[in-house]
């Protein structure tokens, strides 16, 4: 694997081969975001870098008062936004888009000190924002002009459907996509007329703080999205208790207790959360391909992705190519902390996800699995570095079969039969993404109709329905509730109301029509229209 010392080398701590010497974040800048949150404790709370470990940012810690005086204000800002037009929305999101991109060297070199993710993978969420941002201002009226829907009687009864803002969305959201998962989601609400209350994850707010200074030049009015910080269980509480819907991202664990406070408030909830995600690669795949997409799909942010692969199924008759094509690929990426496209994988975000990752490989190595590559932590690298590992052997009873890692960790296991390969994939409580391999584009459609999983790639690890921004995004079973993307993506932030105009008839006997004659008379009409075929 690039980048390993030999057992005896000694790691050197010569500034001159830092990779990340070059880069230090504006103390200017930090206080420039940070005042964008609302607080009044006058307390505040470090956050660090993956790379070093070194200080990023001292941010004001906001109380529950300061939620509520926030979802007051967002409320009061919202009432005026709601009235303007959907085009006024729209040119939002597009001047947004160019910031975006224009600024894209900015935001990239802020993901990765925040994230420590490599610089390839921060580009994805510049990609994805933009993406995000262009399709809801092009689809807006698709989305939320009133529509037209069939009426009980043609001609006589007319149907219209309008769409009203909820109001205030509350957004939690996750530290391993600071910049997309901050923004895509509070994107379509703003556009469909909601003020947004934001709490961005305590390990990397500041990238989120970046994003909605960008909304800010591109004429977002103040006090439209407002970003409190803290602690979930203390700042998040707040934030269900204060708004009109919450959308949230993270474990499964915490997101049950999202679900059930906003359902003693009888507000929606739109939940993406955990998941342990299948690839089959088929007897009839292009085996370098498919190896590459696994590297893609297992190590990308460091396997800090919730719709990365943690099982690999292959193929009994392809097992052994497609192992040496993806082993030596998994060796050699480069591992590395550089503020540029030379790394393959950064580092890990916290030292919890280092001692989750070493656990679980450590109880793998323990209870009989064998450990193809990787399987040990990079302290030369960075503090949080750990290398990409394959597991064989893994086993109901080690911690690594059912549960998630969320980091560079991918079990392989072998099939024969393709049906037993399915039902191994849909194996375990999760259900949010998987991958399918094979030359017969029908054939693997066919065979990702039966996985229970939100979202299934054939051909591709995870880009193809995560940039697919019109598609629905979501998990099944306990990866979540609701969708993100397409028309679901904005409709969550709305309710629907249907205007009737009836015409001539009045919905009762008329002409001294007698009760029974009227049933009669809508039974017979009832029977008709099922022979027109008609809704």
């Amino acid at each position: 694997m690039s980048a390993q010392p030999g057992p005896d080398t000694a790691v050197s701590a010569d500034p001159e081969h830092d990779p990340t010497a070059a880069y230090a974040l504006d103390p200017a800048v930090v206080r420039r975001l940070t005042t964008r949150i609302v607080s009044t404790t006058g307390e505040s709370q470090l956050s660090t870098a993956p790379f070093t470990g070194q200080p990023i940012a001292s941010l004001p810690l906001s109380s529950p008062d300061d939620v509520a005086a926030a979802a007051v204000r967002a409320r009061r800002a919202q009432r005026s936004w709601a009235t303007g037009s959907i085009e006024l929305r729209a040119q939002l999101l597009l001047r947004l888009h160019d910031l975006v991109l224009d600024r894209q060297d900015e935001i990239l070199d802020l993901i990765q000190w925040e994230s420590g993710k490599s610089r390839k993978h921060a580009f994805e969420e510049v990609a994805h924002v933009a993406m995000t941002a262009r399709y809801y201002a092009r689809s807006a009226h698709r989305h939320l002009a009133p529509s037209r829907r069939l009426g009980l009687y043609p001609g006589i009864t007319r149907v219209d459907v309008n769409r009203h803002p909820k109001g205030v969305v509350g957004i939690i959201s996750p530290w391993n996509y600071p910049l997309t998962m901050a923004l895509a989601d509070g994107l379509p609400a703003l556009l469909a007329g909601n003020a947004v209350v934001h709490k961005p994850d305590s390990q990397t707010p500041v990238t989120a703080l970046l994003g909605i200074e960008l909304l800010s030049e591109a004429g977002m009015p103040a006090d439209l999205w407002l970003p409190v910080y803290g602690e979930g269980s203390v700042v998040g509480t707040a934030i269900i208790d204060n708004v009109d819907y919450v959308c949230f991202t993270g474990s499964t664990r915490t997101g049950r207790g999202v679900a059930t406070r906003a359902a003693d408030r009888m507000i929606g909830a739109s939940l993406e959360l955990g998941g342990k995600n299948p690839m089959l690669v088929l007897r009839d795949a292009d085996l370098d391909r498919a190896a590459e997409g696994a590297v893609r799909a297992c190590f990308a942010s460091a396997g800090q992705l919730c719709v990365s692969m943690e099982r690999l199924y292959v193929a009994d008759q392809v097992y052994e190519p497609f192992m040496r094509r993806f082993v030596r690929r998994t060796e050699a990426m480069e591992l590395s902390a550089a503020f540029d496209y030379s790394a393959d994988m950064g580092s890990l975000i916290s030292i919890a996800q280092l001692d989750t990752v070493s656990r679980h490989v450590e109880d793998a190595r323990a209870k009989g699995a064998t450990v193809v590559t990787g399987g040990r932590a990079r302290p030369d690298l960075g503090p949080l570095f750990y290398e990409p590992t394959v597991l064989t052997g893994v086993r109901p009873g080690m911690s690594c079969f059912a549960d998630e890692t969320f980091g560079p960790v991918v079990s392989v296991y072998r099939f024969t039969d393709e049906h037993d390969a399915v039902d191994r994939a849909n194996d375990g409580t999760y259900g949010l993404n998987a991958s399918i391999y094979t030359r017969d584009g029908a054939r693997g459609r066919a065979l990702a109709g039966r996985i229970r999983c939100g979202t299934v790639n054939v051909n591709e690890a995870y880009g193809a329905t995560f940039a697919s921004v019109d598609a629905p995004m979501g998990g099944m079973r306990e990866s979540g509730l609701g969708r993100r993307q397409g028309a679901e993506g904005i409709h969550r932030y709305t309710e629907s109301q249907a205007v009737a105009t009836q015409r001539l008839l009045p919905m009762r006997p008329v002409l001294g029509m007698s009760e029974e004659t009227y049933t009669k008379a809508l039974t017979a009409t009832l029977r008709l229209m099922k022979k027109a075929r008609r809704p």
